[in-house]
């Protein structure tokens, strides 16, 4: 996974930010190759001394435990399929499978690009004849992954391990191998890889995007077929022999933008509302992006009633849709550099990564990494870097606070 200065201050916030750092690695710069190894480009981020941060590249598992160890044992409530639920003036029910209901104020539709939440609530408002016909559409999928992290390995074999800094690759199938494959170096002397193969192009590819479960077997025949293609590590099947099989995950690479976000006391984010595509750690940013602005409207709905709990759902999706609606094209544009094997697709990353001035490529940085919110409710994170940040909605029940404050102090002025 990789996070970006986007949303590390918010971690910085929270108080979890030094101990995000124990299992990351910076990543400051990107080589991208051919399958034989030929230097094609390097990408290189914005100094951490203007944006403040230097992005960081982790071990999915571990961010999970170290979140996970922060939440009350009792908040959580393991292994429950969502079935349907039902929504009024004066709560919310949620049924699950094994026929335990619970009761709330708000539902919050965090879970997934295939969110059943998301899945009961059109079919409700579409019998209804509330919900757009743009969002009857199913999700576009264009690539397809296989991506899992080795073992502990040796450092005498593996000298990357040791350096401070994450060493990312991009290696580019020629016009006869539709792949892409990466390799991040993480704490814990381990390398975390990903192969991406363009759908509709290759037969074996297309084979495991027509099986949606998640079969080893499977898995397994794709990784036999392409273990020798070349790394700066050696080959994959080098990488592949370090990895147990169970814990490498396939992975659609799908793309929706939905337009319903809430009805009533319900709320989509994450990929439940729009599904980018997911380079550079756009799609889990953008999901904690959600979590943070989500919870700034929350905080500002007093008292509890119902006009009040629709009234910040929608102020939330009015803030965020624009800024998720602006990285729609820019994340299939970087998909097409990456994971493109078209010929089309072939010309625009040679121009991209030769011709395009750095001065251009600086501006959409800096344009990108200014938008990074924080809750309103607690002490920001400090300033860092001279970049000048974008700003967001203010705490409305802050600054409703903030002015009876003045008026009492007036009036005590004024007796």
């Amino acid at each position: 996974m990789c996070l970006s200065p986007n949303i590390l201050p918010a971690f910085e916030q929270l108080n979890l930010y030094e101990e995000l750092m124990t299992f990351a690695k910076r990543g400051r710069e990107g080589h991208f190759y051919s399958d034989q190894l030929k230097v094609i480009a390097t990408s290189l981020g914005l100094p951490a001394d203007v944006v403040g941060y230097d992005r960081i590249l982790l071990a999915r598992p571990e961010l999970y435990d170290m979140l996970y160890s922060k939440i009350p044992s009792e908040k959580m409530h393991m292994s429950k399929k969502v079935l349907s639920f039902q929504q009024n003036h004066e709560e919310v029910m949620l049924r699950f499978s094994d026929n335990t209901t619970i009761h709330g104020d708000i539902l919050v539709g965090a879970n997934g690009a295939h969110s059943a939440v998301r899945q009961h609530l059109y079919k409700t408002l579409d019998k209804q004849g509330l919900l757009p016909k743009a969002d009857t559409k199913d999700m576009c999928k264009g690539y397809m992954s296989l991506v899992s992290t080795t073992e502990a390995l040796d450092p005498e074999k593996y000298p990357a391990l040791l350096r401070e800094l994450c060493e990312t690759t991009f290696i580019i199938g020629s016009k006869d191998i539709p792949y892409t494959w990466a390799t991040f170096t993480v704490p814990g002397n381990k390398i975390c890889w990903n192969v991406v193969v363009q759908t509709g192009i290759e037969e074996i590819a297309d084979d495991q995007f027509r099986t949606s479960d998640w079969i080893p077997q499977q898995d397994q025949a794709m990784m036999d077929a392409i273990r020798h293609y070349k790394t700066t590590y050696g080959t994959l099947g080098d990488l592949f022999d370090v990895t147990p099989i169970e814990r490498v995950s396939k992975v659609y690479f799908e793309d929706m933008l939905f337009e319903t976000w809430t009805h009533g006391r319900t709320i989509l984010i994450g990929d439940a509302a729009h599904k980018l595509l997911p380079n550079t750690g756009a799609g889990a940013v953008n999901a904690m992006q959600d979590a943070v602005l989500l919870a700034n409207h929350i905080y500002d709905i007093k008292p509890t009633s119902f006009e009040n709990i629709k009234r910040a759902l929608i102020n939330y999706k009015e803030e965020r849709f624009d800024a998720i609606k602006e990285q729609y094209p820019q994340s299939h544009m970087s998909a097409k550099l990456i994971y493109g094997h078209t010929f089309s697709e072939r010309i625009l990353r040679q121009v991209v990564f030769n011709w395009l001035p750095k001065s251009v490529q600086e501006k959409q940085l800096s344009k990108d990494t200014a938008y990074r919110p924080q809750a309103n409710f607690l002490p920001l994170a400090p300033k860092r870097g001279t970049l000048k940040i974008i700003p967001q909605w203010p705490s409305m029940r802050i600054s409703k606070e903030e002015e009876e404050v003045k008026k009492k102090v007036a009036g005590v002025v004024a007796l």
